[in-house]
C-alpha cells in the first residue's frame, strides 16, 4: 500500500519528471493536461502567471490554469495562493490536487529555454525579456482557446506597465475580458493556480536537469539559480570552461554571467 506523499512523487514523476527528463533542454517545452469536457461547454475564467524570470540558472516557466466561472470557490478549497508564499511540500501537493480535478481544472506550462531566453536578449536588435514574457502569455491563451477551452475571462500578473500590457492583449483577444494587475497571483486564486503550475514545473525541470556537456554537479548543487545566492555563485565559477562559456542551464545574457565569462574566458575578437 503507497502513501499519500509515495503517490505525489509518481504523479509527478509521471506528469512532470519524466517529460522534463528526456526532453532537449536547448529548446522550450509545452506540456498540458486535458480538457475537463465542462471547460469547453461553460463560460471559463483562466490565470496567467510565471516562475523563474530572475534566476541566472534554468528555464522562465509561464503557466496558466482555467476553470468554469461557477467553479471558482473550487481553486479555494484547494488552498491555491502565491507560490513565493508555499513551501515546496505545499505546491506539490496542491498540483497534484489540480492535476486530480480532471472534471473542473486544465492547465498548461510552457518551459522556456536558457537558450531561447538568451538568443533573444542578445540579438543585434534587442528582444527584452518583458517580449518574451509576454509572447509566452500569448502563446498559452490562443493554446488554450484553440484545444476548445470557452475562455470569457482572463488574469493576468503583469510584467512592464500593467495597463499598456493589458491594452496589448485586448487587441489580440478583443472578445475577451481582460484584467492585468501588479500582484495578481496573490489577487486572484485562478492566477494562483497558475503561478503554482508554473513553479512546480520549473522546480521539476531543475531536479531533472541533464547537462549534455557531462558535467559533474557537487553535492550541494546550484542552488536556487539566483545570482545573489553564494551556491549558485560558485556553481557559475567553478563551471567556466575557457572556449565555450557555461553550460545550457545558465543564463549567458544575466549580469552576473557575463560579467565572469569577461574576467575568466579567453578573448574573442570577431
Amino acid at each position: 500500500m503507497t502513501s499519500e506523499s509515495e503517490h505525489k512523487n509518481t504523479f509527478l514523476e509521471s506528469t512532470l519528471s519524466l517529460k522534463f527528463s528526456s526532453h532537449d533542454n536547448s529548446s522550450n517545452l509545452m506540456i498540458s493536461s486535458n480538457v475537463p469536457r465542462v471547460c469547453v461547454e461553460e463560460p471559463c475564467i483562466l490565470g496567467v502567471d510565471e516562475a523563474g524570470r530572475g534566476p541566472v540558472l534554468g528555464p522562465m516557466v509561464y503557466g496558466i490554469c482555467y476553470c468554469p466561472i461557477s467553479k471558482q470557490e473550487l481553486l479555494k478549497d484547494l488552498g491555491c495562493a502565491d507560490s513565493k508564499t508555499l513551501t515546496e511540500e505545499k505546491r506539490k501537493d496542491i498540483f497534484t490536487k489540480i492535476c486530480q480535478e480532471t472534471e473542473s481544472l486544465g492547465w498548461i506550462i510552457e518551459a522556456i529555454a536558457p537558450n531561447s531566453i538568451c538568443n533573444a536578449m542578445l540579438k543585434r536588435q534587442k528582444y527584452s525579456l518583458n517580449q518574451v514574457a509576454q509572447d509566452s502569455t500569448v502563446l498559452l491563451i490562443k493554446k488554450a482557446l484553440e484545444t476548445g477551452v470557452n475562455v470569457t475571462e482572463v488574469y493576468v500578473d503583469t510584467v512592464g506597465p500593467s495597463e499598456k500590457y493589458q491594452n496589448k492583449l485586448l487587441e489580440i483577444f478583443p472578445h475577451l475580458k481582460i484584467t492585468v494587475a501588479k500582484k495578481a497571483d496573490s489577487i486572484y486564486p485562478i492566477v494562483s493556480a497558475a503561478s503554482i503550475c508554473a513553479k512546480v514545473s520549473r522546480d521539476e525541470a531543475l531536479n531533472v536537469w541533464t547537462f549534455p556537456e557531462q558535467l559533474q554537479v557537487s553535492e550541494e548543487g546550484y542552488g536556487s539559480g539566483y545570482p545573489n545566492d553564494p551556491v549558485t555563485k560558485t556553481f557559475l565559477s567553478k563551471n567556466i570552461d575557457l572556449v565555450f562559456g557555461f553550460p545550457q542551464l545558465v543564463r549567458f545574457s544575466w549580469s552576473t554571467a557575463d560579467r565572469l565569462l569577461q574576467e575568466n574566458a579567453a578573448k574573442v575578437e570577431w
